[in-house]
């Protein structure tokens, strides 16, 4: 083996830091530089936005502005001529793709909604492409018919445009066009059996309403760490972002479950398209740009299964970022914000930007926009789930990693680029995970495989946090070592597939 001379490493050295200095001036400096204000703007406008809207919420709260007090509402009442002609028809539909763990809840819930019988149809969209899961279904389906309910079995040839195709054909059958609204509910979600009777009444007497949107109760947010800080994440979007939007008479988005459509504005807006992976966001932006109105009432709770394992949120977060974003490509002129910038300035600004500032002290960030504003922002953003503050710091360094993928998935869906259409369903465990347990206690020792379990990625970018953190601590007097060594943990932790629950496989 050639051993390189001590005086040739020194040259190769000084060479290296000749050209590091020729180049960082001119080029490193300004544009980092540039960043740096980019991100500070970017900053201001998402600190904006979350104070207007705490503004919004608190007023609303004080002045007691329920939406029975904004919104004409009245019981919908027998009539003796009439019978029960003078309810509305109502349409559940149940899209529902290989769903052995959670089939039978979901039927089982729409099933046992209250409603007159005879004004209800329970339509159950089945796009399974295992055989067992599909006679399993197709099973419970004529088990509830044989009690009286008025249930459809229907599936389809192939999965073209996956939940909208099948969404879509489904509002084909002869039958629907009788009715007047349709809720819809993913696999996993168990509306109460007084739903309708607390939704359909406000479609019925407000002519101006597309649109119920009811909240999500997460049945497994104690499960671990990561169910935890999803519920954070989502509790906000609840509590604050639709209830703001709803409260304002503003647009707010279609969850794409829990929620009541008036079929109506649902055909007038174009129907389902499946253009993108967000559909029902799809559905919401043309709905309300034809000049219908969106209700939410967060009194109303369905609930619903968080994704546990790392795998299956990743996939999730792929598609509500890419999504988005690709509907933000396909629509720019029609739609005024989206929130992209949010996902783009968290990844961007704390794990690139205030890294590189420790190895280019030429570049200076203000304390206020490196420290002030973005604690005010989280502060803002944990409001929604009071019993979790306790677990801010973990909250904040688990959302700066995953905005690295949801950053990836933004631009995927802007470019138009691989796996901008990629439609995974969302794994649910239902109670297999405590099935697969108990038989592991007697079983060997359960499979692993490196691909699912490390994330180049996350490795990578926290080996970069992890030398900026020695480097500041070595060189620096900005403490940014402290962050630094917290978020490169992350990172690992996340990188190593350490996240979720872990579901080995037989």
């Amino acid at each position: 083996m050639a051993v390189v001379p001590e005086t040739m490493r020194d040259d190769m050295t000084w060479q290296m830091g000749l050209v590091w200095e020729q180049v960082k001036s001119p080029v490193i400096v300004p544009a980092l530089r540039l960043a740096v204000f980019l991100c500070l703007v970017m900053s201001v406008m998402l600190l904006v936005e979350k104070v207007y809207m705490a503004v919004v919420i608190v007023l609303f709260k004080l002045l007691g502005k329920r939406p029975d007090k904004r919104y004409k509402l009245e019981p919908i009442k027998d009539d003796v001529e009439l019978g029960h002609s003078a309810y509305p028809m109502v349409l559940v539909q149940i899209p529902m793709y290989n769903e052995k763990e959670v089939y039978q809840l979901s039927i089982g819930a729409a099933c046992g909604l209250s409603w007159p019988s005879d004004r209800i149809i329970i339509q159950v969209l089945d796009d399974s492409t295992d055989p067992v899961i599909k006679d399993l279904v197709e099973m419970e389906c004529q088990k509830w018919a044989s009690k009286g309910i008025n249930i459809r079995y229907e599936i389809r040839d192939n999965r073209n445009g996956y939940k909208a195709g099948a969404l879509k054909q489904g509002m084909k059958h002869s039958y629907v066009k009788q009715c007047d609204y349709v809720a819809i509910f993913d696999a996993d979600f168990q509306p109460e059996p007084d739903f309708l009777w607390r939704t359909v009444p406000f479609l019925v007497h407000n002519p101006q309403l597309a649109l119920i949107q009811a909240r999500w109760k997460f049945v497994n947010a104690d499960e671990c760490l990561m169910t935890r800080m999803q519920e954070m994440s989502l509790d906000y979007h609840f509590t604050v972002e639709q209830e703001v939007g709803s409260s304002t008479y503003a647009f707010f988005g279609f969850n794409g479950t829990a929620g009541v459509w008036r079929i109506t504005a649902l055909n007038e807006a174009g129907g389902w398209k499946d253009r993108t992976t967000v559909e029902d966001m799809d559905l919401a932006v043309r709905a309300s740009l034809k000049g219908w109105k969106f209700l939410f009432l967060g009194d109303i709770k369905v609930k619903n299964e968080l994704p546990s394992t790392l795998k299956a949120y990743r996939y999730q977060q792929h598609r509500w970022s890419c999504g988005p974003a690709n509907l933000f490509r396909k629509m720019a002129v029609e739609i005024a914000k989206n929130k992209i910038v949010a996902h783009i300035v968290t990844f961007i600004f704390y794990c690139v930007v205030i890294p590189a500032t420790v190895l280019i002290p030429e570049v200076h960030i203000p304390k206020w926009g490196s420290v002030y504003i973005p604690s005010i922002i989280t502060i803002l953003n944990a409001v929604g789930t009071p019993r979790s503050l306790h677990l801010l710091v973990f909250w904040i360094l688990f959302e700066n990693v995953m905005s690295l993928h949801r950053t990836k998935a933004t631009f995927i869906g802007l470019l138009e680029a691989g796996r901008v259409n990629e439609w995974v369903v969302t794994e649910k465990l239902g109670d297999a995970l405590k099935a697969k347990s108990a038989t592991a206690k007697t079983a060997k020792k359960p499979g692993f495989r490196i691909g699912e379990r490390l994330h180049l990625l996350e490795l990578v970018t926290g080996a970069y946090l992890f030398f900026c953190g020695c480097y500041d601590m070595a060189f620096g007097n900005n403490r940014y070592f402290l962050y630094l060594f917290l978020q490169a943990l992350a990172f690992f932790v996340v990188g190593f597939g350490y996240v979720g629950t872990f579901v080995p496989y037989s």
